[in-house]
Order: C-alpha cells, then structure tokens, then sequence
C-alpha cells in the first residue's frame, strides 16, 4: 500500500513538472505567434535581423521546434508507456529525435554564432548545439543496434540539454533577482549555468545506475587453464 502511494506521489510530482514545463514552453512560443521581427528577444536582435537574412528563419525554427522537443522528450522516460504503449514511445520518440536532428538544434548552432554577452556565451551556446546534436544522434544510433542501455544514457544527455529552455530561463530569473547584474554579463554566466549543471546531475545519475547495474551482476567462477593445473599437480 505504502509502495502504492509512493509511486502516486512520484508519478503525480513529475505529471506537475511536466505540465508546469508543456506550459512554460507554450508560453514562451506564443510570444512569437505573430512571426513579426521585433517581437519579445528580437527586439534587441534588429542588427542581426539587417545584416544577416537567414537570422529571422533560423530563430523562428528554433523557436517552434524547441516546443515539441521538450514534452516528447519527457515522455520517453515513462516506464508504462514503454511497456504498454512501445509503439507510442518509439513514434514519440521519432518525432523527439527529428525536431532535434533536423531543426532545432542546426538552427541552434546557427543563431548561436552572434548569441548574446560576447565570445564567451557564443562559446557556450555552439557547445550546446553540438552536444545536443551528438547526444540525441548517440541515442538513435544505440536505439537501432538495440543497446538499450546506452540509448537510455545518451537520451538523459540529450534531455539534459533540452532542458536549458527552461533552467536558462530559471537561473536568469535567479541572477537578476538577487544581484542585478549588467545585462551582457547575464547572458554570460546563464549561457554556461543554462546547461552544464543539467549535464552534470544527469552524468551522476548515469554513473550511479550503471555501478548499481554492476553489482546487481552475478560474479563468474574462473576455470583455470589446464596448464595451471597440470603446474599444481606438480606442487
């Protein structure tokens, strides 16, 4: 009963994450429903708008893409709908991998080239790009040789960069909350703290699993060589 209640309260919390991020998302994406080019961010984006013509297709790209990524990929880490529901998982899982692959993350990498604060947040936010791009080709890639194991690692890589959308926006709400930070500087620091600890709870989550995986792993009796044992028989 008390196992019952405890995976309620679990499935329930993450259905709240879930909604709460769906929402946030949709939020974000209905500021730019209008594809006008000043709307939101690209009021601060006009120069890039002028002087480069792919800028304003690259970011509404990334911008649309962005919100089917992060609800598919919330629910690929649902146990119950892997085991009822496979075929549902793996169409999801197909929408997930190509809005990723083929949209949002080369148009990442493209808008990323003149991102906000400076060389070093551009440096941050190209890493972003390609780390997603490798993570979520990784985890296709293990999903068609059938090394499931590997899929579900690169899928929490890949997912832990999916969700900068929303921890940039968290740690940005955080920065300017309690230390009023020059603009520029923001977009330093959230273009680092965006994604990388995301990254890192997930490579802990990753080792943690994978060294209880281990042990759970019956040990192997060694048979010895014949040699060695003729060399015994000697002794």
């Amino acid at each position: 009963m008390l196992k019952k209640v405890r995976f309620s309260v679990v499935q329930g919390f993450w259905l709240l994450i879930f909604a709460y991020s769906a929402a946030l998302m949709a939020e974000i994406t209905w500021r730019y429903r209008s594809f006008a080019l000043d709307a939101n961010f690209l009021m601060i984006k006009q120069s890039e708008i002028e002087a480069l013509w792919w800028y304003k297709y690259a970011f509404y790209v990334h911008v649309c893409s962005a919100i089917l990524a992060l609800p598919a990929g919330f629910t690929q880490f649902n146990r119950y709908l892997l085991k009822r529901y496979p075929r549902l998982h793996r169409v999801i899982g197909y929408s997930y991998v190509l809005s990723i692959l083929m949209l949002a993350a080369p148009s990442g990498l493209l808008i990323g080239v003149v991102a906000n604060g400076g060389i070093l947040a551009i440096i941050s936010f190209e890493l972003l790009a390609v780390g997603w791009f490798y993570f979520t080709w990784q985890a296709t890639r293990s999903a068609f040789r059938k090394n499931f194991n590997a899929h579900r690692d690169f899928m929490l890589r890949s997912f832990a960069l999916t969700c900068s959308a929303l921890t940039l926006r968290f740690w940005k709400v955080i920065l300017i909350y309690f230390f009023q930070p020059n603009p520029m500087d923001v977009y330093q620091i959230i273009a680092w703290l965006g994604w990388v600890p995301n990254l890192l709870l997930v490579e802990l989550i990753i080792y943690f699993r994978n060294r209880g995986r281990q042990s759970d792993r019956p040990l192997e009796t060694v048979t010895p060589p014949p040699s060695a044992t003729r060399f015994r028989q000697f002794i």
